[in-house]
């Protein structure tokens, strides 16, 4: 329920798009930013007041590859679960990936989420498939998703690995103006899924996932999008080489259509988290060593990946509870992501706090065209209150899930409250 006005008084007020960055008030009016900056006073007597003294006041966080894993594994994660988990780690928005049971590869499929969805206090959006049931065989019928609610394609979790197939997707998806999400990861490289082929794997008697298995379809998607004008998302990167790979077609890049992900498990964990924390540590693509992450970082810095996204993936304690080869892959990321990027990136000097809302915030928004990742008057109220002073202990989580080699660990930042569309949805 929306309340009908707030006002957020004495934030630092912090909104990279828009040039905002100074201490000063906001007035929420009807779900909308109503004015923003200096000296507030709310006229409404029933106005609700926010103390923001000490806190930043930033766009809400925006995620753009997240899975909710409705329908068909609900005792993983709903989209109701999913949405609480959002609102508590500043999201306001999340993009839903496709691969769930069945998957969203018809219209009829995407309005049962979306119906779903559309109850939810958070902006939730879906993905559909690029290809029929993801098999990689077929393409799904775009514009018809795309009328019924779609707001990009992605098969995520299984890589394209026809060529051609792929380039037909690229094509078709440029005439709409669509994007496209890649899960780079091609089968011919891959032993044990979610483990690096590396120093690690073979102390643990595990073939392991080579890099090379996502180096080579960034090459190959990378020269398909700029032969077809398609804008492309590489999701959640993992390797030095793919770095490098996506700043060099970014120079050649004169339309923004290549865009990439770092995921917040990518630039804070290396393959030695393996050792450590075990199943909890293994995800698509790998964890891989101290000069990829490095390199991630690098790429955030210079904004040749341009994006943070969560690769928020739930699964039961006895989808993990399995010897290693077994378990499934997946962290869960949407309520560590920001102290994540607090901890790994900004206290550590490689981002700005600004730099860090705009990966999480204004990037993601622009990439999918959406009405937020701003504070100006006019536009939606999708805001984030936080404290980088303050610690949070990930003791439990919001969601249902909770396989994350973070539980337990006390982090720095706080999220203060989250307010999507108006409300105050934490």
């Amino acid at each position: 329920m929306q309340d009908n006005s707030i006002l957020i008084k004495n934030g630092h007020i912090l909104s990279p798009a828009d040039g905002l960055d100074e201490t000063g008030d906001i007035l929420i009016e009807n779900g909308f930013v109503s004015r923003a900056g200096g000296n507030i006073e709310c006229g409404n007597a029933k106005c609700r007041v926010i103390d923001a003294t000490g806190c930043f006041v930033a766009p809400g966080f925006v995620d753009v590859h997240t899975h909710f894993r409705d329908p068909g594994q609900t005792e993983k994660e709903d989209i109701h679960s999913g949405s609480l988990a959002a609102a508590a780690g500043g999201y306001t928005t999340v993009i839903l990936m496709a691969n769930t049971i069945p998957a969203v590869d018809s219209p009829e499929t995407l309005r049962l989420v979306t119906e779903k969805a559309g109850k939810e206090e958070i902006h939730v959006l879906q993905c559909g498939t690029v290809t029929k049931e993801r098999k990689g065989y077929a393409l799904t019928d775009f514009r018809a998703l795309i009328e019924a609610g779609a707001v990009g394609f992605t098969d995520d979790g299984s890589p394209i690995e026809d060529a051609a197939l792929a380039e037909r997707a690229m094509t078709e998806a440029a005439a709409l103006n669509a994007v496209l999400s890649f899960h780079e990861e091609d089968p011919r490289y891959i032993g044990t899924a979610g483990i690096n082929e590396g120093a690690v794997s073979k102390e643990m008697g595990l073939s392991g996932a080579d890099r090379k298995a996502e180096i080579q379809m960034v090459e190959r998607d990378l020269a398909l999008a700029l032969k077809t004008g398609c804008t492309i998302d590489i999701q959640h990167v993992s390797a030095a080489e793919t770095v490098e790979l996506i700043r060099d077609a970014k120079r050649k890049d004169k339309k923004g259509l290549i865009h990439a992900e770092a995921t917040p498990n990518h630039f804070s964990l290396t393959e030695e988290a393996v050792r450590k924390y075990g199943s909890l540590a293994k995800i698509n693509p790998p964890l891989r060593t101290e000069t990829d992450r490095l390199a991630i970082i690098e790429g955030l810095k210079d904004g040749t990946i341009d994006i943070i996204a969560t690769d928020h993936a739930p699964h039961t304690v006895s989808d993990k509870n399995k010897d290693l080869p077994d378990c499934m892959s997946g962290i869960i990321g949407l309520e560590t992501a920001f102290s994540l990027g607090l901890k790994n990136l900004v206290n550590l000097h490689y981002l700005t706090l600004p730099e860090l809302i705009t990966r999480m915030s204004v990037n993601p928004a622009a990439l999918y065209g959406l009405d937020t990742g701003h504070i100006l008057e006019g536009h939606p109220a999708d805001i984030v209150i936080f404290s980088t002073e303050q610690e949070t202990l990930y003791d439990s989580f919001h969601g249902k899930s909770d396989n994350s080699p973070f539980k337990g660990q006390r982090l720095p930042g706080r999220i203060i409250h989250t307010i999507a569309g108006g409300g105050i949805v934490y």
